[in-house]
């Protein structure tokens, strides 16, 4: 089981549960464009937007494997929410794990998502007890995979036309990061 102590503070983050005050700043994430472009999801008008924001406020914990761990991205000089990371518990008997993360692009090209992603992989490693943790992207999404190398993550595979996505086939890239990794690289 994980459930944080919260918030959880980075040199420039608070990472903590969603709440029902977040709306308008998740809404400006959740219905820009270039946010839902390499997402399974379409742009959300404002109920789509309130659902989504109901089920990330049931996800401040993790009980049982196939759970997501949901934490919104603050800014604590201004207390705006400037994006998500998500940490899904993939298998107990394997210990793996699944990292997300998405960053309004008003606040992209700063580093606040490596640094909030950081947080997603130190809590599935050091407290969660994974053993391994995967992301995956498009191909285009050159952001995305970038990021997950800066964390270290390196790419196992390069799936080729393999789903049809938003109408089209679609490529990704998926990364992946161990345990023992993690500690090389973090001395933890």
């Amino acid at each position: 089981m994980l459930r944080p102590a919260y918030p959880i503070e980075t040199e420039r983050l608070l990472l903590r549960p969603f709440q029902d005050g977040d709306f308008t700043d998740l809404h400006a994430l959740t219905s820009h464009p270039e946010v839902v472009r390499y997402l399974y999801w379409e742009v959300h008008d404002e109920a789509a937007t309130r659902d989504a924001l109901t089920r990330r406020i049931s996800q401040a914990e993790l009980r049982e494997e196939g759970q997501w761990l949901a934490l919104a991205v603050q800014l604590p000089t201004t207390g705006r929410v400037i994006g998500q990371v998500v940490l899904k518990w993939v298998s107990v008997a394997n210990r793996q794990g699944e990292l997300g993360f998405a960053v309004n692009p008003e606040f992209q090209g700063m580093g606040y998502a490596t640094e909030a992603a950081e947080v997603g992989l130190r809590l599935g490693f050091e407290q969660l007890g994974l053993h391994r943790i995967t992301g995956a992207c498009d191909v285009l999404n050159e952001p995305s995979w970038r990021l997950m190398e800066r964390l270290g993550m390196r790419r196992e595979a390069h799936f080729v036309e393999d789903e049809i996505f938003k109408g089209q086939w679609g490529e990704q890239f998926v990364y992946a990061i161990l345990d023992r990794e993690w500690r090389d690289r973090h001395g933890a």
